[in-house]
């Protein structure tokens, strides 16, 4: 067996036995997935705002819009911890929406409910499909009341 047929068959296990991981397809990330967009996550340069479901901030962009078949990926780039975890609904709930469920990563699409889980500075998150149109609401475990929050719009 050649080296290069060798290093190949390595990143061909790795990348498909480590749980949620996802082979990589090109430049565009997850297989399946054409597009991925970065979302950054910074309560302290991403500036509030407004979004058609409330008050937003922490986020950039707040209202993200991709298409169907593209993923999602959040990127910590703030010194201490957030999360981005769904939210049900058609607006911000005036009452914080999280139980501590929301400190795991969970989820591989938006419509089936996600959290990024607890990322440390400098982390990412795992990649969403964006699978069906719609508005998928999310926001920070620790900072709702900020109020970290935005929104995915899919079409």
């Amino acid at each position: 067996m050649k080296r290069t047929d060798i290093v190949a068959a390595v990143l061909l296990v790795v990348s498909g036995c480590t749980p949620g991981s996802f082979a990589t397809a090109g430049a565009g990330g997850a297989a399946g997935i054409a597009q991925v967009v970065t979302i950054d996550v910074d309560l302290t340069k991403d500036p509030g705002g407004s979004t058609p479901a409330g008050a937003a901030a922490g986020y950039a962009p707040l209202a993200a819009q991709v298409a169907v078949g593209e993923g999602i990926r959040f990127t910590n780039s703030d010194g201490f911890a957030h999360t981005a975890t769904a939210i049900t609904g058609a607006s911000f709930p005036a009452a914080y929406p999280f139980d501590a469920s929301a400190l795991t990563g969970r989820g591989n699409a938006l419509s089936s409910g996600f959290s990024s889980g607890s990322l440390a500075a400098g982390a990412s998150s795992q990649t969403l499909l964006a699978d069906r149109p719609g508005t998928y609401l999310y926001g920070c475990f620790y900072h709702y009341g900020s109020p970290m929050r935005a929104e995915i719009q899919v079409r």
